[in-house]
C-alpha cells in the first residue's frame, strides 16, 4: 500500500495553520513573562529608594 501523499491539501493547511497559532501563542506567553520580569526587576530599585528616603526623613526628624 502506498499511503504517501495521502494528505488532502485543506487538512494540510489546516496543519499550518495550527503550528502559526502556536507559534504565536509561544511568543506572546514569552513577551507577557518578560514583561512581568522587568517589572520585578524594579522592584529591588524602588525598595533602595525608599529605604534612602526613610533614613534621610529619620535624620532630618520628619518621622
Amino acid at each position: 500500500m502506498n499511503t504517501r501523499g495521502s494528505l488532502e491539501a485543506e487538512d494540510l493547511l489546516k496543519l499550518i495553520l495550527l503550528l502559526v497559532v502556536v507559534w504565536l501563542v509561544i511568543e506572546l506567553l514569552g513577551e507577557v513573562l518578560q514583561l512581568f520580569t522587568g517589572l520585578l526587576g524594579l522592584i529591588p530599585d524602588l525598595l533602595g529608594i525608599v529605604i534612602i528616603v526613610l533614613v534621610i526623613l529619620w535624620l532630618l526628624d520628619r518621622i
